[in-house]
């Protein structure tokens, strides 16, 4: 297990991103958390937890995130591309301001941050990893969740992970992407827990530290690279 390497965290204030965060912590690494704003409840500033607030989907907000990393920590060695905004509606119904700010959260989120820690893990040379948090949904798609809009963006970073990983294997720079299911979070009520537990064969939600799990096991395994790791109780390539 990698010790005193340094993990970037987007949408690190609540949810998946936390609990990532906090399973960093707990293995030994210096951990770079952003989000657009955190509270008191979340996170404090560390000696080995920096924190940056900021819309991710600005390449200065990721340009910040690169500078605190190094200048604190000395070293970038592993990403975690989490922050992430998702709607369900029918196709004809999202906006264009909508689409916009998927590609602004979902995609350019992912670019800023990756491109800049890829430079400095070159300079390094002792490679590392890119982990993006995308959705089942995108390649199973579930009748009665209609969400096609949101899904061409997490579409979109499973296709480019695969790209990447071919791109810098020979650099020893991983790139896997972990694809959800349906995560219990408190902006679910009784009801909609209930339905949601119909959304895969196991009849479960998953944890928010079920995903951070799978997203430990990526950063740490040193010979998978362009996985997309399902963590959705079965649901993808399943009919129930």
């Amino acid at each position: 297990m990698a010790s005193k390497k340094t993990a970037i965290v987007t949408g690190a204030s609540r949810g998946v991103g936390a609990a990532v965060v906090r399973a960093f912590l707990d293995r030994g690494y210096n951990v770079v958390g952003n989000a657009r704003t955190f509270s008191s409840e979340s996170f404090t500033p560390a000696p080995n937890l920096a924190l940056v607030e900021g819309d991710i989907g600005l390449r200065t907000t990721a340009e910040k995130l690169a500078q605190v990393a190094i200048e604190k920590f000395g070293s970038i060695d592993h990403v975690v591309s989490n922050a992430g905004i998702f709607s369900i509606k029918p196709f004809t119904d999202y906006t264009a301001g909508e689409f916009r700010a998927f590609v602004s959260t979902n995609l350019e989120g992912f670019i800023f941050i990756t491109q800049l820690a890829v430079k400095q893990m070159l300079a390094q040379g002792t490679g590392g990893s890119v982990t993006c948090i995308t959705a089942s949904l995108a390649g199973s798609p579930i009748a009665g969740v209609p969400a096609s809009i949101p899904m061409m963006t997490k579409g979109g970073l499973n296709a480019a992970i695969l790209n990447l990983a071919t791109e810098y294997a020979k650099s020893n720079i991983r790139f896997n992407a972990v694809a959800p299911g349906a995560i219990d979070t408190p902006l679910y009520n009784k009801t909609e827990n209930d339905f949601m537990q119909t959304l895969s064969p196991m009849g479960v939600i998953s944890e928010a530290k079920d995903v951070a799990d799978a997203v430990v096991y990526l950063t740490e395994a040193r010979y998978v690279t362009g996985e997309v790791l399902h963590v959705d109780g079965g649901a993808h390539g399943a009919r129930w």
